[in-house]
């Protein structure tokens, strides 16, 4: 008998008769005899709504008050599931994050799950209940609710999935896995059947809505194999997991691209020793993410050119920043929204030699000028003009299933 955690997200439960075909996923997977614990998000709409409320209320709602607003949307959607499943013949009941309990550390809005009550909950599915558990939420050490952060349902099937020792544990999300890229966008699109941790980490913090950072995090840390399917197709999905066993010899297994960027050059900079530093603080302490950073030093070494990327966003005070920080000189400050990064993601890059010049190759065939560039072990990114990430996106695609030099 397997024990299998299901988490479903707010488009699959986003209206009463979703809700009633979630409940027979769930009865496919009882019928088998398996232990099934479901963890559900809030109806789709319903968080936005209530967030929208609070900002009615208050331009500066208490964070606490927050969490205690928000996390009743997941209440809602539990107690219609169990409803239902109920109506059809099953023992099930709904579980608030208190109940069990899902104690959580950090701040309120984005938690982090500590650990979780099992014994009542063991005692329950092993009497052939299902329990019905709220996501997305926890409780603090003094008792307060608590949020983990947008997605955070993810994690909490996740972590349900390690203290349980679950042996399975299905995302069940709108899309029926992880794609290459987006496939409502690029037809060539391929479904991924095996991911990495490591791969996936890097798409979802390249802008892959599947899943969070935080709950592929998570998993990786916990090694915990997810699943991630639709709700409204069956197929096949995604197995997103560190097991090298049945991986193809793909090189590149996805790309990405990211939105509202926007690049910065500081021209002239007399260089010295800590100069990035001095230009970077500042940045930090007001909550400005830096990502993508190139220094080109003069011939004579005096002085240095600065290029980076952040959110376009946070364009305008940064640039109030730089020109009030009084530890630099420069020669001129130049700006560009125009710009997005373009990334292609493969643990097979590693071990693959060449697989940099390709890359440069596939976006010079098709009259691409590369703005920055910047690589990690299993990622190679470029900035490039916003005009022309389709066509980018394109060339990588043909370059992953090997129709370029």
């Amino acid at each position: 008998m397997k024990t299998i955690v299901l988490k479903f997200g707010g488009t699959s439960v986003g209206t009463v008769d979703r809700i009633k075909k979630v409940c027979k996923i769930i009865a496919f997977y009882k019928k088998k005899k398996n232990k099934v614990i479901v963890v559900s998000s809030a109806m789709s709409g319903v968080t936005n709504e209530l967030v929208n409320k609070s900002k009615l209320i208050s331009g500066n709602f208490d964070r606490a008050e927050y969490d205690a607003l928000v996390s009743t949307g997941e209440q809602a959607s539990c107690a219609l599931i169990a409803g239902r499943l109920k109506h059809n013949g099953f023992k099930s009941r709904s579980w608030t994050s208190w109940q069990l309990p899902i104690l959580t550390d950090g701040p309120h809005s984005s938690a982090r799950i500590s650990s979780v009550g099992i014994k009542e909950l063991n005692r329950y599915i092993n009497s052939g209940g299902i329990p019905i558990i709220t996501g997305f939420q926890g409780v603090s050490k003094d008792l307060r609710i608590t949020t983990i952060g947008r997605s955070g349902s993810d994690a909490t099937a996740i972590m349900l999935a390690k203290f349980i020792k679950a042996d399975e544990c299905i995302i069940y999300t709108d899309v029926d896995g992880v794609y290459t890229t987006d496939p409502r966008q690029y037809k060539k699109a391929k479904k991924i059947k095996k991911i990495f941790y490591d791969e996936m980490l890097e798409m979802a913090s390249l802008g892959s809505k599947v899943m969070q950072p935080t709950s592929v995090q998570d998993a990786k840390l916990n090694k915990i194999d997810v699943k991630v399917k639709s709700s409204f197709v069956s197929k096949s999905g995604t197995l997103i997991t560190n097991s090298k066993k049945a991986f193809s010899d793909q090189i590149i297994t996805g790309i990405s691209s990211t939105k509202n960027d926007a690049k910065i050059t500081i021209v002239g900079v007399k260089d010295r020793p800590g100069v990035a530093a001095s230009i970077f603080k500042p940045l930090s302490k007001n909550l400005i993410n830096v990502d993508m950073v190139v220094q080109n030093i003069s011939l004579d070494g005096k002085e240095t050119d600065l290029t980076f990327t952040i959110k376009a966003d946070d364009l305008k005070k940064t640039e109030k920043l730089i020109k009030q920080n009084k530890k630099i000189s420069f020669k001129k400050l130049s700006f560009d929204k125009g710009v997005s990064k373009v990334s292609i993601i493969g643990v097979g890059m590693i071990t693959t030699p060449g697989i940099t010049y390709r890359m440069f190759q596939a976006l010079a065939s098709k009259k691409i000028n590369i703005l920055v560039i910047s690589t990690s072990e299993i990622k190679i990114s470029v900035l490039v003009s916003v005009k022309h990430v389709k066509r980018a996106i394109a060339a990588f695609l043909s370059l992953s299933r090997g129709e370029l030099p």
